[in-house]
């Protein structure tokens, strides 16, 4: 019998800072090092206090914020450790966390945050020349005297997007990090493990834990929904915006636009999408061996930049005419292009407002998806209310995560001897844990909680 311990700093039963750490033979990695979207300043960092020794390695598991965004923080605080993703990964870290940089300065001006930026361009650029690249399903070990060897399997989440792989003597533990089964317009559904492979614990998601019925919507369903009701607001002279995040959802959801465009569903319209998007799309288009082998990514140089959203004449003369704009962010963050954009397109019944991701329900997003006619919300930080006029706000599936039902699956798949249920409210990790077998031992851990796992 082998022991293995783990410990949430950030991302328990909450989609937060992401970051777990697991410990073997006095050594310890982390998996994942996030900053939480919902806090600011030092808070949104994982809990580093809770460290009893410094990490020998940060293994990243795709590009996110919520699973990078730290990582330059963590590599200036622990100088001798190093940093492993995907080849993908790491140019999307690249954009990501340059991008974190500057917006972390904007909100240090416009609401005071005094702990802003919590690293420079400079620490991501020293992050990142100690970030090694690697090709999934090759072995590695994150130092010459480290018990655990690690491979990347591809997760199907977003560009290398990758499961962990981590084995120690008498252990194998495996830890899902965001994952989809099913195929996207681009991306591939996960990769399972063979059979073989005998895991001893499984860290999983859980974000779509309290999602009823996601099993019974098909992406290719979603596709043409999607198109139908784009098609009806263009048709009648109107606009669609579609808040997307930067990464996974804007070159899917483009891609599929085109495609709909092509096949006479979705009339032949300008599509804008908004910079982050774009810059990312260089790196899918440079990464296509990392894409489904069917996909076909269309020219960037097909889809037309935005301009200056902080500027009213601008954005009003982009509403002149029909168009689909994918822009950022994806909730509807206050002052972002998709807010900006939404401030104009409210007062105006013509249009048409598609979401298609998760919504918190404390952003703007979720509640303009939910307001009464009249209702008023903000759309900039320090600007008066607008009031909504636009009926048309629609919501489509899809989801880059695997349904709950997905998951159940996957779990009966690896068969592991413990399971740890996190990247969940606690009602999403309560259902996980309570709807898979009383054969496994299950555990939905706390922040600091030291769990201790044997094979």
């Amino acid at each position: 019998m082998s022991t293995i311990t783990f410990r949430a700093i950030g991302g328990g039963a909450e989609i937060g800072a992401n970051s777990y750490v697991i410990g073997a033979d006095g050594h310890d990695i982390l998996l994942d090092c996030g900053l939480h979207p919902k806090k600011e300043g030092r808070v949104a960092l994982p809990e580093f206090d809770l460290l009893v020794q410094a990490p020998e390695a940060v293994l990243v598991s795709h590009g996110h914020i919520d699973h990078c965004g730290a990582v330059p923080f963590a590599m200036r605080e622990f100088p001798a450790a190093a940093c492993y993703a995907t080849h993908p990964t790491v140019n999307i870290m690249d954009r990501m966390l340059h991008n974190s940089v500057s917006v972390m300065g904007t909100l240090a001006i416009e609401r005071g945050i005094k702990d802003y930026p919590l690293y420079t361009h400079s620490d991501v650029d020293g992050a990142l020349r100690r970030c090694h690249g690697l090709h999934y399903e090759r072995e590695f070990s994150p130092t010459w005297d480290s018990p655990f060897r690690a491979s990347f399997h591809h997760s199907g989440h977003v560009l290398g997007s990758a499961s962990v792989l981590l084995r120690t003597e008498g252990h194998t533990l495996l830890y899902s990090g965001d994952v989809c089964m099913t195929h996207q317009e681009l991306m591939a559904g996960l990769t399972l493990l063979d059979k073989e492979v005998a895991v001893d614990t499984l860290i999983i998601e859980s974000t779509r834990g309290t999602h009823e019925n996601g099993h019974t919507i098909t992406f290719e369903g979603e596709v043409e929904r999607f198109s139908d009701e784009v098609a009806k607001v263009l048709n009648k002279g109107g606009c669609v915006l579609v808040p997307s995040f930067a990464l996974g959802r804007t070159q899917e959801l483009l891609n599929v636009i085109s495609r709909m465009q092509a096949n006479d569903r979705i009339p032949d319209v300008p599509v804008y999408a908004s910079g982050l998007g774009r810059a990312i799309y260089e790196i899918y288009n440079k990464f296509t061996d990392f894409l489904r082998p069917e996909s076909k990514l269309r020219p960037l140089a097909e889809f037309n930049r935005i301009g200056d959203v902080w500027d009213g004449a601008i954005r009003r003369d982009l509403l002149r005419k029909p168009c689909i704009i994918v822009a950022t962010s994806g909730m509807m963050v206050e002052n972002t292009p998709s807010a900006l954009i939404a401030m104009e397109m409210v007062r105006d019944p013509r249009h048409g407002i598609f979401f298609v991701g998760y919504l918190d329900p404390d952003t703007l997003g979720y509640k303009l998806l939910r307001a009464q006619i009249g209702e008023a919300l903000p759309f900039e930080l320090d600007g008066p209310p607008i009031k909504v006029r636009l009926e048309n706000r629609q919501a489509f599936n899809f989801s880059a995560h695997a349904t709950r039902e997905d998951l159940c699956k996957l779990i009966d798949h690896i068969a592991p001897r413990n399971i740890v249920f996190v990247h969940g409210d606690p009602d999403a990790t309560a259902w996980m844990s309570q709807n898979t077998s009383a054969v496994y031992k299950k555990f939905i851990p706390s922040i600091g909680e030291t769990i201790a796992l044997e094979s």
